[in-house]
Parts: structure tokens; sequence; C-alpha cells
């Protein structure tokens, strides 16, 4: 699949589901007390490395980076999605959102203390990943933390329907966290902690928690 074709069909899935899906995730953290401590770890880690501009790449209607910002993170919020990042601005008028893709974020190099991406790899072709990752280590200062939330498991399937019954035409990804920290690894960052959520579950996740090497 050619880069613009799932970048286009990414962009026009989220602008059709974004009302939907931001009722659906607002106020879905509350619930999740191992999700609410790694967004904790993650904000202790930047600060203990100098602190400075995270960015939430993927960040729907804002809610993730509206929490950053209450544990005392700079954050600003990413998405392709211009439709998401409307919502993003209503609900949490105080901070910054832009529409930007993950493939090609416009950042100088160095000029992040740390990327978030939750879920925001699950519609990413695994011949891409490493290109994201690269982009993630050019904007990461040395030192800089990385923390990626993702389906685990080995499987794809195309999604077309989604968040109120809406059509969608997206592929979603699992991946295995070995998987991923191997091209972590490659693309320049060291993988910290693995964590598996629901491991025996129908939707488990996972969570890598990395450092950007010097």
């Amino acid at each position: 699949m050619r880069n613009e074709d799932w970048l286009a069909d990414t962009e026009s899935s989220y602008d059709t589901v974004a009302a939907s899906y931001a009722e659906l995730v607002r106020g879905a953290l509350d619930g999740h007390a191992y999700l609410k401590s790694a967004l904790s770890l993650f904000a202790d880690q930047v600060k203990a490395c100098g602190g400075g501009l995270v960015a939430d790449v993927g960040c729907g209607p804002g809610d993730v980076a509206a929490r950053l910002d209450a544990l005392g993170l700079d954050v600003l919020g990413i998405d392709l999605s211009p439709r998401m990042i409307d919502i993003a601005r209503k609900c949490h008028p105080s901070l910054r959102f832009e529409v930007s893709s993950m493939t090609d974020m416009q950042f100088a190099d160095g000029a992040l203390a740390g990327v978030l991406a939750w879920q925001s790899l699950i519609h990413v072709p695994d011949e891409a990943v490493p290109a994201v990752f690269s982009r993630f280590h050019d904007a990461v200062r040395p030192g800089g933390r990385l923390q990626l939330l993702f389906h685990a498991g080995e499987d794809s399937w195309l999604k077309t329907e989604g968040y109120g019954g809406h059509p969608m035409n997206v592929r979603v990804y699992r991946r295995q966290p070995d998987q991923v920290a191997t091209l972590l690894g490659d693309g320049g960052f060291e993988v910290q902690a693995q964590t598996i959520l629901d491991p025996g579950g129908e939707a488990p996740q996972a969570i890598l928690s990395a450092q950007r090497l010097p």
C-alpha cells in the first residue's frame, strides 16, 4: 500500500467517526489504573531528564494530552484528523493541538523531551514503522523519553465500521512487543520496560517505555 493511501484512509475514517469516538472515550482513563500509572511514569521520566516539550502523537480528542498537562508536562497534541483536532481544541481550549502526521512531524532535531504514542501505530503498515521511529528519534533529544501503547498480537484486519456504526476503511495491526522493541533498538532507542495489559484476554495491549540513546 502506498504511503499516501493509508494516510488518506486513516484521516478520512477518523474525520468520519471523530464525534462518536470522542464521546466513547471521554472519561475512559478513569477506570484504567495501569494506564494512568503509565502516564504518571512517563511524566516523571520526562521531568527527570530535564523536562521540556512533549508530543502526544495521535492525540485524538485530547483527553490524554490534558492528563499529561495535569501531570505538569508542557504538551502539544498532534493528529492526522482535522476533525479530531477541532474537537480537542474545543474540549481543551487551554492546550495546543495541531494537524500533523507522525510520518512528517515538523519538529527541529532534538526539540522534544518526549513522545507519547498511544494506539497511534495501529494503522501504520509494517513497512512504514521504521520510518516513523526514525521521525521520533530525530525529534526527541538524546536521553528523552518515548512511550508506546499498541495492540499486542500477530494478526491484522480491515476495519470497515466503528465508533457509532460509522464507516471506516483502515487496517488494524497487532504486533508482538519484542518485535517493536527490536525496531526501536534499530532506530536508536533503548527499551527499558515492557508491560502487557490483559494478557489472557481478547484484546491485550502492550506498553513500551524507551529512552533515546545519545
